[in-house]
Formats: structure tokens, C-alpha cells, sequence
């Protein structure tokens, strides 16, 4: 059995809008956004909403338990501890070599970003599988 990625873009494969926390969130708000939502991660964006890293639930963890017990809440920046580099794609980008990126840069979730550089969407591997026929 051959299946076909029916998708020609990466604006074909992607989930528009995706939600993402501010740099100025804490470790408190980003642990209650990821689980609150079932995400795995969360693009970081500045001001004007342009990608400036990814926190992910492993990135959460390492900082537990790194971070000395007994301050609670934890007000710690997830610019402190998230993966600073935001692996993104334009629109137009042809789907098999978005598949070909996530496959070579070993990532779960690759952004998609407009020409000004702000985040449309993501595309995880679930929504590369949604698009195989």
C-alpha cells in the first residue's frame, strides 16, 4: 500500500493560529498553559508577535528539577529555560520538504511564519498524518 501526502504547502499541512506564550510569562503560566491545553509545546513570541524561542514540557521538567525546592510560585521567565531557536517555514514552502525538515532537524513541531516573521501556524507530525491518503 503507497500513500500519497495530499498537501502541495506548508499552508496546506499547517494549524492556523496557533495560541503561544508571551516572553514575559513565567514557569508558573507556562506549565499551567501547556497542560491546561494537552500541548507539548509553545512558540514564545515578543511584543510584536515574532517567534523568540519554544518551551516544551521537557524544557518545564529540566527546569524542576534544576530549580532549589520551597519557591513557590516559580516566577522564573521562560525565556530563562526555553529552547531559544524557532524552527519556522513560510506559507508557501513545498509540504515535502516541510516533512523533510522535521525529519532532519528531529523536531516535533515546526512554526509557520509570515513574510513580517510572525507565526501562523504549526505543523506537528499529527498534521502531516492527517494529510496522507
Amino acid at each position: 500500500m503507497s500513500l500519497t501526502l495530499q498537501a502541495r504547502t506548508a499552508a496546506d499541512l499547517m494549524t492556523a493560529g496557533p495560541t503561544s506564550l508571551a516572553a514575559t510569562a513565567t514557569v508558573s503560566e507556562a506549565t499551567e498553559f501547556l497542560t491546561a491545553r494537552g500541548f507539548g509545546a509553545a512558540v514564545v513570541i515578543d511584543d510584536a508577535g515574532r517567534p523568540v524561542g519554544v518551551v516544551t514540557k521537557t524544557d518545564v521538567l529540566v527546569h524542576a528539577r534544576q530549580r532549589k525546592p520551597g519557591l513557590e510560585p516559580d516566577d522564573t521567565p521562560v525565556t530563562e529555560f526555553m529552547t531559544p531557536a524557532v524552527f519556522a517555514v513560510r506559507p508557501d514552502t513545498p509540504a515535502a520538504s516541510v516533512v523533510e525538515q522535521l525529519l532532519v532537524l528531529n523536531v516535533h513541531h515546526l512554526f509557520v511564519s509570515d513574510p513580517a516573521g510572525v507565526v501562523v501556524g504549526v505543523i506537528s507530525p499529527v498534521d502531516v498524518l492527517r494529510k496522507l491518503a
